[in-house]
């Protein structure tokens, strides 16, 4: 059996575990904000208690659609599907269940049986030309910011010739590449903690979530596994994750499926999120942490990846200076883009979070992951604060600045300037005009999902931990 069939295989194994496990208690669905959310991004006229949700009907449904009964319009199972297709990831299933199911990876594969309607041609093609404009987008932000000597820093090509093992491996996933002050930031950590590292990521090391999302398992899990065995190779003691859309596909639909198809693989293969990490070896780093921060700043902050919040605040808290502010916002999702399915009420979250920033007299608004930086920097010229990522603050507790190329291109809002800036770097990474000038509007300008307008977002206050919105 070679090893994507062997991956496949495990998969179906694990599915029909969570069936035979299943006592269809609805506990996952009591305990999920997007059920009721999907109510009121349906219709706006809901009120803002939370909705009737009918958590064992939900269950039911999805496994039924396990079982692949796909194409039934029974309103249980429609319901059911609409909630796995619309799942934000905020985890607050994932240690509800008594008889050991990870509700997220099951609502995962509910998409992956539900695809199974879809002709496997466009399946494939739809993988195929996500990874395409992703690939793309990264491949040109980055050269427009970074000359080749700096960026290959954040290149597998950069690794040194070594006789031991690096202490980690840096895994950066594809899209923080985008935002590549942010990775240089990390590894300029790393040296400042003495860790050795190499450097792994880009899109030759996808995590295969392009392809899957729309039901290509084959081609996503072959890429999964590629890049399994890439980040293995170092033999490194611990992979650290930077992405987490990466973190949730390995650590919950890959990894467990590949060790069990390939036990002698299984060694290196634990990730560890990046300031999950950090926050471990505090009692090294807290020392170097000698500059003065003076900012009151919060936190663009999301629950569903494990243990990420407490680390950065635990880690903002060494900061000296630094006074962080609580904001009243919503536990949903883990990251903006994994609210796509409920764009109404992200909006409306992000705007509510805005005016807060606004009325709380922040300094700064700081994002966790790459994503949401890129968001929020557009709104910057319109809010009397500025728009950081936590590990510009560390790097200035420790002294190190690394310029947000992302930004300043970004806050010029007009592609000719962006190319005028940008001609040096466009020359020596041998990007063409026309390219750059493509990605520029659909990536770097045209990647905006709140109207950075005032007068064009909502106005909407949530309350924190349901997503609920009332009109003001």
């Amino acid at each position: 059996m070679n090893d994507i069939a062997g991956f496949v295989a495990t998969l179906d194994r694990r599915i029909e575990a969570i069936v035979d496990a299943c006592t269809r208690c609805g506990a996952c669905a009591q305990v999920c904000p997007t059920p009721a959310a999907l109510a009121r991004e349906h219709d706006p006229g809901v009120s803002a208690a939370e909705p009737g949700i009918d958590a064992v009907g939900l269950t039911t449904g999805i496994i039924d659609i396990l079982r692949g009964e796909t194409t039934s319009e029974e309103p249980g199972r429609v319901a059911a599907a609409r909630w796995a297709a619309a799942c934000c990831g905020t985890g607050n299933c994932l240690d509800v269940c008594e008889h050991g199911i990870n509700p997220r990876f099951m609502l995962s594969m509910a998409r992956r049986a539900a695809s199974r309607g879809r002709d496997a041609g466009e399946r494939r093609e739809a993988g195929k030309q996500a990874f395409k404009r992703m690939s793309r987008g990264v491949r040109v932000l980055s050269r427009l910011q970074l000359a080749p000597e700096l960026l290959a820093r954040l290149s597998p090509a950069s690794h040194p010739e070594r006789d031991t093992p690096p202490d980690v491996v840096f895994y950066t996933g594809c899209n923080l590449l985008k935002t590549p002050h942010i990775g240089l930031l990390c590894l300029d950590v790393l040296d400042a903690l003495e860790i050795s590292y190499e450097v792994h990521g880009g899109p030759a090391s996808c995590c295969g979530i392009l392809q899957m999302r729309p039901g290509d398992i084959d081609n996503g899990g072959r890429q999964a596994l590629r890049t399994l065995q890439r980040l293995a190779g170092p033999g490194a003691g611990q992979v650290l994750s930077w992405c987490p859309t990466c973190q949730i596909q390995f650590g919950e639909t890959v990894i467990p499926s590949f060790t069990v198809a390939q036990p002698e693989q299984q060694r290196g293969l634990d990730m560890t999120l990046f300031p999950v990490f950090l926050a471990s070896r505090l009692d090294h780093l807290a020392p170097l942490m000698r500059h003065r921060v003076p900012k009151r700043v919060a936190l663009c902050e999301f629950p569903g990846a494990p243990g990420v919040v407490p680390a950065v605040r635990r880690l903002l808290e060494q900061v000296p200076g630094l006074q962080l502010v609580p904001l009243d916002v919503p536990g949903v999702g883990y990251q903006l883009s994994s609210l796509a399915a409920l764009p109404r009420q992200r909006d409306q979250m992000l705007a509510s979070m805005l005016r807060q920033a606004e009325q709380a007299g922040l300094d700064a608004l700081v994002g966790i992951f790459h994503g949401d930086h890129r968001e929020l920097v557009g709104h910057q010229p319109h809010w009397p604060f500025e728009m950081l990522n936590y590990m510009e603050l560390i790097g200035a507790s420790l002294g190190l600045v690394r310029e947000d190329t992302f930004k300043r291109l970004r806050l010029m809002d007009d592609v000719d300037a962006i190319l005028q800036a940008s001609l040096t770097r466009i020359e020596a990474n041998q990007l063409s005009l026309e390219e750059a000038r493509s990605v520029i509007l659909a990536d770097l300008l045209g990647d905006q999902l709140l109207s950075t307008d005032r007068n064009q977002q909502p106005m909407g206050d949530f309350a924190r931990g349901t997503g609920t919105a009332t009109q003001t």
